[in-house]
């Protein structure tokens, strides 16, 4: 099978010359030729996301080919109108980003389905909103978000402009799947497409309808017309797509400090400046904190290459040194600042609704009930929040405030339906000039403030790597064994309930009782402790690697540091063990 796939890649004429050579260059290397045919690269609700090259388990033009083939059969099946209402389609500044979108809008094309195609890079949230903006029944996005220069990625969003969710992936997942044949997929020619009016490309007028929304989400518009030169900003896009929606969400608005790093303000697919340019890492950050030291700035803001996630570094007083936010402090902050002020203003609705992920910190729960909103957690992965977002807004059961998760993703409003680092970037440096002009204090004084009413949470995460088909079995391996494992107390804190969302299966560890999770299916172990926080083990679904996730409570500060640092030893220890027996038993 690996062999013929490799045989058919390298030889066939339907593949372009620079692919069949880079098979050949890898001829004697087996174990190579294994890792890119062993299989196809996996399609799921996040879409795919792979290393780029040849071969059926790389980013390429033809799995590009495939999947949008796939997509196009679905549609077609599923949907009505699709032909007419067609496709939005955007990309980052990746390595062949604007030519992955061009095979995607041909293919669409060749089956009957209109495109409309950005210009030119824009951030992957304004795709969700032209989804809705335009009508269209679906939407793509080309990137790999976050991850290192070698790979791209391709998403698929439904026509409420969210991500698609499990049921309508595993459909398209089984059309891409029936099409055993790699060859006889038809691209309409890119003269022709636009001629027939099946490829539109389009830009400004959706960057101006978006641009609004964004800003009316601003409680103090015009604090910030007047005294948003208050706030000195340092923004930095990391090389990506982010760069014109915020530095216009901003700087039209009122903040005219704002300074852009200029050696990361061009797309460059090479992340020359960075390497990794995920602003969860704080080595992501450091040109841009260096700046903001220079420029005496009051935060720093950074979108990832896709423009989805922000990073955040402030002040930990007005004239004190920078520290970064995490994602769950930063959720919390945001949650407390937009829920504190539209009560203050009158315009909390009564059945206000927070949404976070499992992963993401207890604290928004205490917070969310301190004021009266309700706070529902889904599994991890933002697609999860914008689905029960859109769920509570058809049956009339909540009014959506704000999402977040860990991974430095937040939303507030209804005209995306996604994570959106333009209009996080608005509301926290809107946050960050009220506390400053109105109550003199940093974010990070209001965290304190925040931890002193509901208690101390430290939150953390860690990975282990499993590459190649090796390192999957390993990892369902890991899983396999912590699944069967009857753990009671991690790191000197006693376990209240284990939740394993791949069985659909609870389990109150202090009396016993099982309980079934309402939670659709997912590949997740949560353990819960006594009082507050948890630890959790979820393999990701777009990279080869076990993420492990860590929340603590603590009622002070001094016992927080000892508590989260001895549950963590004692859980990684744990997955050392684990993994020396998988090994040793081979």
């Amino acid at each position: 099978m690996i062999q013929e796939r490799y045989l058919l890649w390298s030889t066939h004429p339907y593949f372009d010359e620079a692919t069949r050579e880079e098979l050949r260059n890898i001829a004697e290397n087996p174990t190579e030729i294994d890792d890119r045919f062993y299989r196809d690269l996996e399609f799921g609700t996040g879409g795919m996301r792979g290393i780029m090259g040849a071969g059926t388990n790389r980013m390429n033009r033809y799995v590009i080919r495939k999947a949008t083939q796939g997509l196009s059969e679905y549609l077609k099946e599923h949907v009505l109108d699709a032909a007419t209402r067609g496709v939005a389609i955007a990309y980052d500044s990746r390595r062949h980003s604007t030519g992955f979108a061009r095979e995607a809008a041909l293919v669409l094309a060749g089956n009957g389905i209109k495109a409309y195609v950005f210009e030119s890079l824009r951030p992957t949230p304004e795709l969700s909103f032209t989804v809705r903006h335009l009508g269209c029944v679906a939407g793509i996005v080309v990137t790999a978000s976050h991850n290192s220069k070698e790979y791209n990625g391709y998403k698929v969003y439904g026509e409420d402009g969210g991500q698609s969710p499990p049921l309508q992936a595993d459909a398209i997942l089984a059309k891409i799947e029936a099409r055993k044949s790699w060859l006889d997929i038809e691209l309409m020619e890119e003269e022709e497409a636009i001629r027939r009016g099946f490829l539109v490309y389009i830009g400004q007028n959706i960057d101006e309808a978006y641009l609004r929304q964004v800003q009316m989400l601003a409680l103090y518009p015009e604090l910030i017309r007047g005294q948003g030169g208050e706030l000195r900003i340092v923004y930095t896009p990391l090389h990506g797509a982010g760069n014109q929606m915020v530095q216009r969400v901003l700087r039209d608005y009122g903040f005219s400090q704002l300074f852009v790093v200029p050696e990361q303000e061009e797309p460059d697919p090479e992340f020359t400046t960075v390497g990794y340019p995920n602003p969860e890492n704080p080595a992501a950050l450091a040109l841009a904190w260096k700046y903001g030291e220079a420029r005496n700035a009051d935060i720093v803001l950074a979108t990832d290459p896709d423009g989805d996630r922000l990073g955040i570094v402030a002040r930990k007083t007005l004239n004190g040194p920078f520290a970064q936010l995490s994602g769950n402090q930063a959720g919390v902050i945001l949650a407390y600042y937009l829920l504190s002020q539209k009560k203050q203003l009158g315009i909390l609705p009564e059945k206000a609704v927070l949404i976070k992920t499992i992963a993401s910190t207890d604290l928004a729960d205490v917070v969310g009930k301190a004021f009266g909103v309700r706070v529902e957690s889904v599994l991890t992965g933002f697609k999860f929040i914008a689905e029960k977002e859109k769920e509570m807004e058809e049956a009339g059961t909540g009014s959506f405030q704000m999402g977040f998760e860990e991974s430095y993703g937040y939303l507030a409003g209804g005209f995306v339906r996604d994570k959106d680092g333009v209009i996080a970037s608005l509301l926290f440096a809107e946050a960050a000039l009220y506390y400053k002009v109105k109550e003199g204090r940093t974010l990070w004084q209001v965290l304190e403030e925040i931890s002193t009413r509901f208690g101390y949470y430290q939150d953390g995460q860690e990975s282990f790597e499993f590459p190649g088909k090796e390192g999957r079995e390993e990892m369902e391996r890991i899983m396999e064994i912590l699944r069967k494992t009857e753990i009671t107390e991690i790191g000197g804190l006693a376990v209240d309930r284990k939740a394993d969302y791949e069985l659909r299966h609870g389990k109150n560890m202090q009396t016993g009782e099982d309980y079934p999770l309402t939670l659709p299916k997912s590949n997740v172990l949560r353990f819960s402790f006594v009082g507050g926080g948890f630890v959790m083990a979820r393999p990701s679904g777009t990279e080869p690697k076990i993420k492990f996730y860590f929340s603590i409570k603590a009622d002070t500060e001094s016992q927080l540091a000892e508590a989260f640092n001895q549950v963590k030893h004692d859980w990684l220890e744990r997955i050392r063990r684990i993994l020396t027996e998988i090994k040793e038993k081979g």
